[in-house]
């Protein structure tokens, strides 16, 4: 399985095109139709809701970037999407609206997040109700996670979507994982058993060994976050493509 030549070509605006300031919040619409008018692909989350939706939402919580507390999947779909982002009155997508809002008009990078802190098999709900909603979708999309028994799960329910890993060095002070979950994760062992053909590694950590490895094997190799025309001159000495925030990428890089 490869990846269409748009995700090398079209930089990922990392949460969408977000400018809080501008009332584009990340992960909103306003972000989203920032993205397509800017001719970028975006990077989007997805949480899981208590009635098991895929929100388009990036934090476990919801304290960060709205007005109110506590885990999203302990609010139904119908509940987050009464929420307001902070900065908007937009309330949070689901992913189904979110497919007919882009409609082909910009390839997603799309970013299931762990659901149980711990990498570990709390899967299922979130990867149906995503499969649920691509089943007919008809345009460039890739879906991606740090845990890779995420990856795994979707590669059975949609083995035709493109799928990657989220990879990372994984310094045990900056994961509340065990030090053996990082030290596992870090040689990113899984890439073959998931059926993936590209990882999003941490900018910082580019030259690893198994980074350049898995690019000499053909993976295509994107990065997260690159955040300035200068990291990004760095970051593209390795990688295929980039996701970026706080600046606007060159297009057609």
């Amino acid at each position: 399985m490869t990846l269409d030549r748009v995700f090398h070509d079209v930089p990922f605006a990392h949460r969408a095109l977000h400018d809080v300031t501008d009332e584009r919040p990340e992960n909103s619409r306003a972000a989203i139709r920032a993205a397509i008018s800017g001719g970028y692909g975006m990077e989007l989350d997805l949480q899981q809701s208590a009635d098991g939706k895929a929100m388009v939402f990036h934090d476990y919580a919801l304290d960060r970037v709205t007005g109110e507390k506590g885990a999203v999947r302990l609010r139904s779909a119908a509940e987050l999407g009464g929420i307001s982002l902070t900065g908007s009155d937009e309330g949070i997508p689901e992913l189904p609206e979110v497919l007919a809002l882009v409609a082909g008009q910009a390839p997603l990078l799309i970013e299931l997040k762990d659901q149980d802190g711990g990498m570990g098999m709390d899967i299922g709900a979130l990867e149906q109700a995503t499969a649920d909603a691509l089943r007919a979708y008809d345009g460039p999309v890739a879906l991606m996670s740090f845990n890779p028994n995420s990856i795994a799960r979707l590669a059975e329910l949609l083995p035709h979507v493109p799928r990657g890993i989220v990879t990372s060095a994984y310094h045990p002070h900056e994961w509340p994982l065990p030090t053996k979950t990082c030290d596992r994760l870090r040689d990113i062992p899984d890439y073959d058993r998931v059926g993936a053909c590209f990882i999003s590694h941490e900018v910082d950590d580019l030259t690893r060994p198994r980074v350049a490895a898995l690019k000499a094997r053909g993976a295509m190799i994107c990065c997260w976050t690159v955040n300035s025309v200068e990291q990004e001159r760095e970051a593209r000495k390795i990688a295929d493509n980039i996701t970026f925030e706080g600046y606007c990428a060159a297009r057609g890089a």
